[in-house]
């Protein structure tokens, strides 16, 4: 049966409504799927790309984690096991002539009155409390001891490299790799992307290892000496250095990135790459490399602002140092061929030194690569 010019307006307009409303809930849904946070615990974007990128960003987890640090912090100082060199604070309430502030010995032991040497290394305060009181039991009835740690002298964590306040941190227990960072007052403007974290394999180690054996076991689950991805912790088999990827540290959700840190452990903040431009360019200076990051040729040019007027495009020296040997090699590169497609961009190197000679005649200043060397080494150094 045919349709009226009426009925099949009607029908048309029906259909396009439907339509219409099909389009607005598929669109809606979309909005709200991009609009949903990803669960998946990875590493979110963007990252950051700069050094106060970092610090702000570990002054937030900081913030975010104090409260849960404090309570670990309470949980150490019972835990806290005693180490030579600490200083303790021993009282008998029953004969306050017998109190003492004693220093453990390289040994292991401290000499009290009455009882001569006690072996105290590796145990808690509790656990010395209960050990004196036992001995004491000989000359005293029912004897009362308190035992402090006033001083730590035994659980040393080093952070080094690239940091604002390098030094030997002592710690009650373990402490996280973000809660090291934090202690040395956040990264320094050259640190690069990777932290190792260089175990020891003291006794402190092996015991604050069986109380953290969650943390310890979600570093280790994911650590391989080789083919390790990107985003995971990676571990060196034979030197027992895990080595953390400060951008996922920062911004991942997964705790696998925050290891543990031990007594006896170093920290390293490895130094980010650095490529100079010097000689006939218009900003001369020296450009971070954070990372995996490649930094070409024409890039590290364009970092400087480009060639000066004066530039000889065509005598342009790549100067680059063996890290093994010390040796100095100069690459003769054609910027102008480059830059007009007949010749292929190169990457740079960490430490590589761009020299682009003034055409205006010799240059006084740049008489070799010594003089190249030395001009790199005052320069101001940029952060892409």
């Amino acid at each position: 049966m045919g349709l009226s010019t009426t009925d099949y307006k009607i029908w048309a307009l029906a259909f396009c409504v439907f339509v219409s409303a099909g389009i607005g809930v598929t669109v809606t849904r979309a909005q709200e799927n991009a609009k949903t946070p990803d669960k998946q615990g990875g590493a979110t974007s963007p990252t950051p790309e700069s050094t106060q990128d970092y610090n702000r960003r570990l002054e937030q987890l900081r913030e975010q984690f104090a409260a849960e640090q404090r309570d670990r912090q309470s949980r150490d100082s019972r835990d806290y096991r005693i180490g030579p060199q600490d200083l303790l604070e021993i009282n008998i309430f029953e004969a306050p002539e017998l109190n003492r502030s004693v220093r453990v010995s390289e040994n292991g032991d401290v000499s009290m009155p009455l009882l001569g040497g006690i072996q105290v290394a590796g145990l808690t305060a509790r656990e010395l409390e209960t050990t004196v009181a036992g001995r004491l039991q000989e000359y005293l009835k029912d004897p009362h001891v308190s035992v402090m740690v006033t001083a730590i002298e035994s659980h040393p964590i080093s952070v080094i490299g690239e940091v604002n306040k390098p030094g030997v941190f002592q710690v009650r227990g373990s402490k996280t790799l973000l809660e090291m960072l934090s202690m040395a007052q956040g990264l320094a403007p050259e640190a690069g992307d990777e932290v190792l974290v260089m175990r020891s394999a003291g006794f402190n180690h092996e015991q604050n290892a069986g109380h953290e054996g969650a943390a310890g076991a979600g570093a280790n689950q994911h650590a391989a000496s080789k083919g390790t991805a990107d985003d995971e912790p990676s571990a060196d088999e034979h030197l027992d250095t895990v080595s953390i990827n400060l951008r996922y540290l920062l911004n991942s959700r997964d705790p696998k990135f925050n290891v543990p840190v031990y007594a006896g452990d170093i920290v390293k903040v490895t130094r980010a790459g650095i490529v100079y431009v010097v000689g006939a360019v218009k900003r001369p200076g020296g450009f971070t490399v954070k990372g995996n990051e490649q930094m070409s040729l024409l890039k590290a040019i364009a970092l400087a602002e480009g060639l000066s007027s004066t530039s000889a495009k065509g005598r342009t020296r790549i100067i680059r140092t063996d890290e093994g040997s010390g040796k100095r090699s100069e690459i003769a590169v054609d910027v102008g061929k480059i830059l007009d497609g007949k010749a292929p961009d190169m990457n740079l190197q960490a430490a590589d030194i761009v020299f682009v000679p003034n055409s205006a005649g010799k240059s006084v200043l740049y008489k070799g690569t010594e003089a190249v060397v030395a001009t790199a080494s005052g320069l101001v150094i940029f952060h892409p």
